[in-house]
């Protein structure tokens, strides 16, 4: 392709970018959802939670399922001034009384509504709250309720396979991540700074 060519091309598909850019004119807060199969859900909503903080945003996190599990992001966040709320029990598969399950999800859900509130937060991370959803812990139309009537700045990120189809309607972003090879199949152990 010549030079001449391609700076045609570039100015075609910047021309196109410049427009959209200028449609965007509404300021809000987003909800996105991170769902799929794949790894890596998490780790993008700590990606924006650390690009929000390093903007002097305020964050607030809400960990459902994860309990005690060391945790390299609320490491390097909490001193920063990031909540975290972590749900008591951890992982539902080690507890297996859902009894328990439960009452631990909405005691710690009580954070996080009072997150979603809170129009000091510019960012909350509901970090695996799809399955709280999908194993009835949590109240669908709770959940969608404190989504719909949260600050109008405040964005939100959801985390968790097998995200509720009115969660992914209400969303502005759903991004799923699919599997495609994982070292863990292979039998490599799950490693910290890598995995967690």
């Amino acid at each position: 392709m010549s030079e001449e060519r391609y700076r045609e091309r570039q100015q075609r598909v910047k021309e196109k970018v410049d427009a959209r850019v200028a449609a965007a004119q509404d300021e809000r807060g987003v909800l996105m959802v991170f769902t799929g199969n794949g790894k890596g859900k998490t780790t993008a909503a700590f990606g924006t939670a650390t690009r929000a903080v390093g903007h002097g945003k305020k964050v607030g996190v809400v960990q459902f399922i994860k309990g005690n599990w060391p945790n390299g992001e609320r490491n390097l966040l909490e001193p920063h001034g990031v909540e975290f709320q972590v749900m008591a029990t951890g992982f539902t598969w080690d507890t297996q009384n859902r009894e328990s399950d439960t009452a631990a999800c909405l005691d710690v859900w009580q954070h996080g509504k009072r997150m979603l509130a809170d129009p000091t937060l510019d960012l909350v991370v509901l970090d695996e709250l799809t399955y709280m959803v999908a194993y009835d812990y949590l109240p669908l139309e709770e959940v969608l309720t404190a989504l719909k009537n949260r600050p109008t700045q405040q964005s939100v990120i959801i985390t968790g396979r097998g995200c509720h189809r009115e969660i992914t309607e209400l969303a502005d972003t759903v991004s799923e991540l699919r599997p495609v090879k994982h070292a863990f199949d292979a039998g490599v152990k799950a490693q910290p700074g890598i995995d967690y």
